[in-house]
């Protein structure tokens, strides 16, 4: 069975590596501006959901002014909203990705940036300020990423560190941006092979789905609570 499941992730990981530019291709509109209006529909809020701050105070008010208990209920949360995306886009066949996983992308990233930008928010930092955007995307690329692109000095620093920098860099935002659309995704697209290769099983697919986006949104949400450390008077 293990070896079995490291074939899957060897597939997955190299279909990954080739799909994820082609997808980008495809979808001009997965860059800066994409990932941009994803953010600015999580912090105003859209649908049912109301802006990331009003969901975070709501949770702060709920733990009693208990700042880490509200940060531990903003991920819960979103761990369950991407849970529930990643079921409802997994079902199809892998024919249908190039609908599924724009789809997908554009559900995770807003769920994403809503659950970071409600812990920045819960820490002290000022939701329109371009630098703690800034972070909140560079966030997105997850902690093994963003390790690997400082040590290559593909980026600057990390999100504390860009959230608090002396000035904003609209040059370093527009490369953040495109970083984070591949690298979601190739992520998208490595769990749709995975689906793919289990539809043996009835209704597995949504399941495979609803396990990858709900652990990698509470990664996120983990790494995102150790990077925006409390600011002064929180």
């Amino acid at each position: 069975m293990s070896g079995k499941h490291g074939a899957m992730r060897t597939l997955a990981g190299t279909a990954a590596s080739a799909l994820a530019p082609r997808l980008v291709g495809m979808a001009p509109t997965f860059t800066t501006g994409f990932l941009h209006t994803a953010l600015e529909r999580a912090l105003t809020g859209v649908g049912p959901l109301p802006p990331a701050a009003q969901a975070a105070e709501a949770q702060l008010a709920e733990q009693h002014g208990d700042r880490d208990k509200a940060v531990r209920e903003v991920i819960e949360n979103h761990v369950a909203y991407a849970a529930a995306g990643g079921f409802a886009t997994n079902l199809g066949g892998l024919v249908t990705a190039a609908v599924t996983i724009p789809a997908n992308v554009t559900g995770l990233a807003l769920i994403q940036c809503r659950m970071v930008a409600g812990i920045a928010h819960l820490r002290g930092y000022d939701l329109d300020d371009p630098r703690v955007r800034n972070a909140i995307l560079v966030s997105l690329l997850g902690e093994d990423k963003v390790d690997s692109m400082v040590n290559k000095l593909r980026l600057p620093a990390p999100p504390m560190a860009l959230a608090t920098a002396p000035v904003f860099d609209a040059g370093t935002d527009r490369a953040v941006a495109n970083e984070v659309a591949t690298e979601m995704m190739a992520r998208v697209a490595g769990k749709r092979v995975a689906v793919a290769a289990s539809k043996r099983v009835p209704i597995i697919g949504g399941v495979v789905g609803a396990g990858a986006d709900g652990w990698g949104t509470f990664q996120l949400g983990r790494y995102a609570a150790r990077e925006f450390l409390p600011r002064p008077g929180f």
